[in-house]
């Protein structure tokens, strides 16, 4: 695997033609990206594999997201399909840290849908909560709240999240019908 990019040497990369592929949700790369990256979100990069394989082979791929967990896994994926490409170190968040511009979608384009990391936090927080009322009256419900604390550890310590990856498939964090047909398109313009 290549070794991750610094935001400077990504925006220089940028000037050399690489293509940067960002692989959050529609609606976390609506908010913010780098400017020019083509969503595919992460359970999508499969569906795209023999478009990417052109692409890298043309102009190089350079995998971005938040802060690098899900690029580390699509890079993953794509070394196992024999693609090159490279990940952003710290995401988009080290990308806006080192002062570097965000693009943002055409408000018609942007969702008002939360941020992943905001609906991981309700969702844990309420089966934590419903766990621990419903373990008032039955005791054994309590391993509800125990699951869920010991699921925020594993991430914390793992740097992946399955209930991110859970959520991702829900409707609303889906990609819009006609989203990788604009993916395909981008990945061959």
């Amino acid at each position: 695997m290549n070794t991750p990019l610094t935001p400077s040497q990504l925006e220089s990369r940028i000037a050399d033609g690489v293509l940067v592929v960002d692989v959050r949700s529609a609606s976390e790369y609506a908010r913010g990206h780098v400017p020019g990256a083509v969503n595919l979100p992460l359970d999508s990069v499969r569906d795209l594999l023999p478009d990417l394989r052109e692409t890298a082979r043309r102009r190089g791929l350079a995998v971005v997201c938040a802060s690098g967990a899900r690029s580390r896994t699509a890079c993953e994926q794509l070394e196992r399909a024999g693609i090159e490409a490279t990940e952003l170190a710290g995401g988009t968040d080290a990308w806006q840290g080192a002062g570097l511009p965000l693009a943002v979608s055409d408000e018609a384009d942007r969702r008002q849908v939360w941020a992943m990391d905001r609906q991981v936090r309700f969702a844990a927080g309420a089966l934590v909560l419903t766990g621990f009322a419903l373990g008032l009256r039955f005791p054994r419900a309590r391993l509800l709240s125990a699951g869920v604390a010991a699921g925020l550890v594993y991430s914390g310590v793992s740097g992946t999240c399955g209930m991110a990856a859970v959520l991702a498939k829900l409707p609303h964090n889906r990609p819009r019908p006609g989203a990788l047909d604009t993916a395909r398109a981008a990945l061959h313009s």
